[in-house]
């Protein structure tokens, strides 16, 4: 599969960039995910140059190995997760000697049996700690998240609550709020519930925690449950009802996460 690169020229020829950062993606999951890669490759350019760094990406998947990423600091995975053994075993000792990952929503599914079984223990319950995908909520929908360590750099600066942009809200199989190296940076605030429209009422909910972003203090890495889109399916026009980065509160978390991992 060819390669393909959107260098951002975020730094002005005078400037050195503060870090580089490649985005992996596939782009071809479902409407929502497609419009989140397409959104996110057209502002991740602009939020670089204002913040001094670069951004570029990739779709082929075999750029995840020693030699290319030793150009970047970040790693980011804006929908899908490598698959092959190469891959994986390329991320993870990437991972393991310094480098820094942050991943959006679909970049952490897992179930078994579907299309992205839970086939890499590593990196679904040591690395995210989260294990498979339980449930979500219907359809996308805003919700209230509330800051849980206001002390980290990622949320130093934001207020207690924000509101997120319409997401499809995943809950997971472990209880991470039980594991020690987890350490969960935004939740949903129960001033959200109901969450989500249904029709499906178990896809509604209505009580309980449900981590949203969380770090895992062995390695250098941020998972934000966000980036996907609003679509109009039910009408089959397939119309983008609503985009991530729509929200310049959420935008400001998603870059002070960024400016965390890639200043070392």
């Amino acid at each position: 599969m060819m390669a393909v690169y959107l260098s951002s020229g975020t730094t002005s020829a005078q400037q050195k960039p503060l870090f580089r950062v490649i985005a992996f993606f596939t782009g071809k999951n479902d409407k929502a995910h497609i419009s989140f890669v397409n959104e996110a490759n057209r502002n991740f350019p602009k939020l670089a140059e204002k913040n001094h760094f670069t951004y570029d990406t990739t779709s082929n998947w075999n750029n995840l190995n020693a030699e290319f990423l030793s150009k970047y600091q970040v790693v980011l995975f804006l929908d899908t997760r490598p698959e092959t053994s190469g891959q994986r075993e390329a991320f993870r000792h990437y991972m393991e000697h310094g480098g820094a990952w942050m991943g959006f929503h679909f970049a952490a599914f897992a179930l078994t049996p579907s299309a992205y079984p839970q086939n890499w223990d590593w990196y679904h319950n040591e690395f995210l700690g989260s294990g498979q995908y339980k449930s979500n909520t219907w359809r996308p929908t805003s919700a209230i998240l509330k800051a849980e360590n206001r002390n980290h750099p990622a949320v130093r600066g934001i207020s207690a609550t924000i509101k997120a942009s319409p997401n499809e809200w995943y809950q997971w199989e472990n209880d991470l709020t039980q594991n020690k190296d987890i350490q969960i940076l935004l939740s949903i605030d129960p001033s959200s519930f109901p969450l989500g429209t249904g029709p499906k009422q178990h896809e509604i909910w209505k009580s309980g925690y449900y981590p949203v972003v969380w770090t895992n203090r062995k390695y250098r890495m941020i998972y934000l449950n966000m980036g996907h889109n609003d679509i109009d399916y039910e009408n089959k026009t397939d119309k983008e009802l609503s985009f991530t980065f729509d929200n310049d509160v959420q935008n400001q978390f998603i870059i002070n996460a960024l400016i965390w991992l890639g200043n070392k």
